[in-house]
């Protein structure tokens, strides 16, 4: 099974902007955190209360810590709520989505009609898309995802497809798919390209389950 992998941001904040942002709320939690640290010892041994306070006990509360674990948080939650997420542009697409597709022809008539359902797991650094059907299983291997003023957010990503050892007639293949998502989040409609071993194409249409 393949491991989430990072993507690309396109059209939204890029990681390197919310990275120095978030290296300056780092530095000033830090800061407020050895201030006070240090008051409160100061205040205790004026009393005698505490013996003088070694450096070293002040590391753990450099920037450096804060900075690890204020991306942590970011990068699991914290870019999530939607008033962020609308400021950053970048959609919460994780989630299980009921997927309807048709193989077509080179005319484009339809070959035949499939169900699936596709599943996404994503963070703010990684991204992993796994679409299963009765016949075979894929997963992706890179992706990017831009948003477009215009059409809304686009989820494209490079997939490699295993069918089941009872599929004789499918051999494993790589493929492309360019997904666009509905302006809530709640819909797609995309279409995908197969290669490197089975020569198809066709449509999606994708609707997202409601999360318990």
């Amino acid at each position: 099974m393949a491991l989430e992998h990072e993507y690309t941001l396109l059209g939204g904040w890029s990681r390197s902007n919310v990275g120095r942002w978030i290296g300056v709320a780092a530095g000033a939690a830090a800061s407020g955190t050895v201030f006070l640290t240090l008051g409160a010892v100061n205040l205790a041994q004026t009393f005698g209360w505490a013996p003088a306070l070694p450096p070293l006990v002040l590391w753990p509360l450099g920037a450096g810590a804060w900075y690890v674990a204020i991306y942590w948080a970011f990068d699991r939650y914290a870019w999530k709520f939607k008033p962020l997420a609308a400021v950053l542009q970048v959609p919460d697409l994780s989630g299980t989505w009921d997927c309807e597709g048709r193989s077509l022809d080179a005319q484009k008539n339809v070959i035949y009609e499939w169900s699936g359902t596709l599943t996404i797991w994503q963070s703010w650094d990684k991204l992993k898309v796994r679409l299963k059907t009765a016949q075979s299983g894929s997963e992706s291997i890179a992706a990017a995802l831009l948003f477009d003023p215009t059409e809304g957010y686009r989820l494209m990503y490079h997939y490699r497809n295993d069918p089941r050892l009872d599929q004789g007639e499918l051999k494993t293949h790589r493929g492309f798919s360019e997904i666009v998502f509905a302006a809530n989040c709640e819909a797609a409609e995309g279409e995908y390209f197969n290669g490197h071993g089975r020569y198809t194409f066709g449509t999606m249409q994708l609707n997202r389950r409601n999360k318990k």
